[in-house]
């Protein structure tokens, strides 16, 4: 029986997937502050919302009066995480590691409080340490932890080898550097759990074990289930790609509208790891069956985008989705691109829908014409060879582009 509020909340809203000692982290969380950290790796200038579970768990142990750590892996996407992948990450540059840092920190700040107290987060760089290691005194000072032979059953070298997809051995040291990393949090701050997704289980399990091999340590490790939707799709991708958490990559109006669409059997899931919602409540929203269940999925998403866009925007992504699905309007929190308007007019529908972000290519738009899923201003078009003219800009100075009945953005012309 577990007696934290960490330990309660994180079973009941289904975060809990593996821990090294459920037992021993419920009664120290329940003794005192825990400080817990999850890695980011730098790999994109936003996360996505296939890493959103992550930052939850974060809010969930702050909110339980645990002190969470963000760890930026400046050090560590330099070499790049094996897990999961048949092939080796592209190398980015010290300044593309850099431009994505400081592109990826503010989203923190909307999910957890930083400063000073005993439960503010903190956020911390991992190339902080590890840059400053020799290779020899780091293979003198923790080779000799890790066996070849364990490093071998872990499932993100298992499954590579199986699949004759080579290893190199930079990718090889990726779980040693994790590692280290755990070792050097719990001697600076305290640090006594590390968190990730059940992919992760192998790289904490060695954190862990470091830890007490090398400090005689007691640390612990939990990881979350890996999240695909009902009908098996993984998280955070969609046909029209990633749904970014960067406002500046996806907007609001399209965040609303992931979860919006979110499948029937994931809503009361979803509510309980994405939003603060009580559980209570999204017992209420669990039960509503038909029609009804567009009530919880509108719930779903305004709680999601008030919790990473905020209140104002939530509501604008509402009323917009009222606006173009039940009166065919345009909708001010629809993406819009500003376009000179003597551009506008001559501008192929293909390219037009381009330069939105509703088709990656101009091939992809054609596809999407032909397929007759192209409408301009809510008036289909079939011509691959369509071009814009001064007609289609309406009094508010916009055009409104869709794909099928639930992708639309707007021309605005300037």
């Amino acid at each position: 029986m577990t007696t934290s509020a960490l330990i309660r909340t994180l079973d009941e809203r289904g975060y809990i997937h593996q821990c090294t000692d459920l037992a021993g982290l419920d009664e120290a969380a329940g003794a005192g502050v825990v400080t817990g950290y999850i890695g980011f790796d730098m790999t994109a200038p936003s996360l996505h919302v296939g890493s959103l579970v992550q930052i939850m768990l974060l809010r969930r142990l702050q909110q339980a009066g645990g002190r969470p750590i963000v760890l930026l892996g400046g050090a560590t996407t330099k070499v790049g995480d094996p897990t999961g992948r048949d092939e080796s990450r592209k190398m980015l540059s010290d300044a593309d590691i850099a431009h994505n840092m400081a592109s990826i920190r503010g989203v923190f700040e909307k999910f957890l409080t930083f400063g000073d107290g005993p439960t503010d987060a903190v956020m911390v760089n991992n190339d902080d340490w590890l840059a400053r290691y020799g290779y020899i005194d780091f293979l003198r000072e923790y080779g000799t932890h890790f066996t070849i032979n364990r490093m071998l059953s872990f499932d993100s070298v298992k499954l590579r080898l199986e699949r004759e997809q080579p290893m190199t051995f930079l990718e090889f040291n990726y779980m040693l550097m994790q590692a280290v990393d755990y070792l050097e949090l719990n001697r600076r701050v305290g640090c006594t759990l590390q968190m990730g997704g059940s992919d992760q289980w192998g790289n904490i399990v060695n954190g862990v074990e470091l830890c007490r091999r090398v400090d005689g340590a007691n640390v612990f490790g939990l990881t979350t289930p890996l999240l695909a939707t009902a009908s098996g799709a993984k998280m955070g991708k969609t046909a029209a790609g990633a749904v970014w958490l960067n406002a500046d990559m996806l907007s609001a109006y399209e965040y609303w509208q992931y979860w919006r669409n979110a499948e029937d059997a994931d809503v009361a899931r979803f509510m309980k790891l994405f939003t603060d919602l009580p559980l209570d409540e999204i017992g209420r929203y669990g039960a509503m069956q038909g029609a009804d269940i567009n009530t919880a999925k509108i719930a779903l998403a305004n709680a999601a985008t008030a919790m990473l866009h905020g209140a104002a925007a939530a509501r604008d992504a509402e009323a917009t989705a009222q606006a173009v699905f039940t009166g065919g309007g345009a909708g001010a929190a629809l993406p819009t691109v500003e376009t000179p308007r003597a551009e506008i007019a001559g501008l192929r529908v293909a390219d037009a829908l381009k330069r939105a972000g509703l088709a990656e290519s101009n091939g992809e738009a054609k596809r999407h014409i032909k397929a007759g899923a192209v409408s301009v201003n809510n008036v289909a078009v079939s011509d691959e060879l369509a071009v814009l003219t001064d007609a289609d800009i309406d009094a508010d100075g916009v055009v409104k582009l869709s794909v099928g009945k639930k992708r639309h953005a707007l021309l605005r012309a300037v």
